[in-house]
């Protein structure tokens, strides 16, 4: 079993800037993909970036060019580094880890707080 643990949430006044970090507990075989979501208070959880075992990355519209996801494979952590935050970049974030076998499942860490408010 894996476990995701975040770190790195916390306020931050608008326009600021958070780094998040992801860390596997082992080494992930068969990922595909590591990624970031967030939740907001009566939203669903939405994709906000991720990296594929490639490198490729995909941001959602709303972060594009203020944030980026990097990943350190021999340290098994991805990170988010988040720029111009908005109020309305508040929201849990959770850290995810696809991977295709035996059977396709997603991990997920328990979440770290991001608030953007002055």
């Amino acid at each position: 079993q894996v476990q995701l643990v975040e770190s790195g949430g916390g306020l931050v006044q608008p326009g600021g800037s958070l780094r998040l970090s992801c860390a596997a507990s082992r080494r992930i075989f068969s990922l595909y993909t590591m990624g970031w979501f967030r939740q907001a208070p009566g939203n669903q959880r939405d994709v906000v970036a991720v990296v594929r075992s490639s490198g490729l990355t995909n941001y959602a519209d709303s972060v594009k060019d203020r944030f980026t996801i990097t990943r350190d494979s021999a340290k098994n952590t991805v990170y988010l580094q988040m720029n111009s935050l908005k109020p309305e970049d508040a929201a849990v974030y959770y850290c995810n880890a696809v991977v295709t076998t035996p059977v396709p499942y997603n991990y997920w860490g328990q979440g770290t707080q991001v608030t953007v408010s002055s």
